[in-house]
């Protein structure tokens, strides 16, 4: 009967750059993306809030494409570039994405906004001026609970009138 990864102590290891930071870890070959930012990082923007992948909470950008950190095993990160919550803001300021969601209300408990603030990076890297279906597509893999979408639909709107601002 062949061993498991436990038994055995099969560990790889990973090179990756997480919001513009190189890092090297020693993993083992099963933990999952989301455990890797959160404990090995220490990147806890990042929420884990179904482990099914249902809720969208543990979206990432990994090689600038959204994915749910909970079904991907950290070493097919390797060599890849990273994008958390984290990363959004620079040198001390918000991101207009970050800052569209608290002007209009696009939150409120918080725990899926990390997920839709990256499912918004993303659309807005490839739409500039997105319309409510492009919307609606973005963020389809994102579950609130909390704000019934219309604010986060306003947020998005008014993120992208702030990015093409500047």
């Amino acid at each position: 009967m062949p061993e498991t990864v436990a038994e055995t102590g099969d560990r790889v290891t990973l090179r990756v750059k997480v919001n513009g930071t190189e890092h090297t870890a020693r993993i083992e070959s099963r933990l999952l993306l989301v455990e890797l930012l959160r404990e090995t990082l220490d990147l806890t923007g990042t929420h884990v809030g179904c482990d099914t992948s249902y809720c969208g909470a543990c979206t990432v950008l990994l090689n600038g494409r959204a994915v749910k950190s909970c079904t991907v095993l950290a070493a097919q990160a390797d060599g890849g570039e990273i994008l958390t919550v984290e990363g959004l803001a620079q040198d001390g300021k918000l991101h207009p994405i970050q800052r569209a969601f608290g002007e209009s209300y696009g939150l409120q408990c918080g725990y899926c906004t990390p997920g839709l603030l990256l499912s918004t990076y993303q659309l807005l890297q490839h739409k500039k001026d997105p319309g409510e279906k492009e919307i609606r597509k973005a963020i389809a893999g994102n579950t609130c609970r909390c704000t019934g979408y219309m604010n986060v639909f306003k947020a998005i709107r008014m993120a992208a009138k702030l990015s093409k601002e500047g």
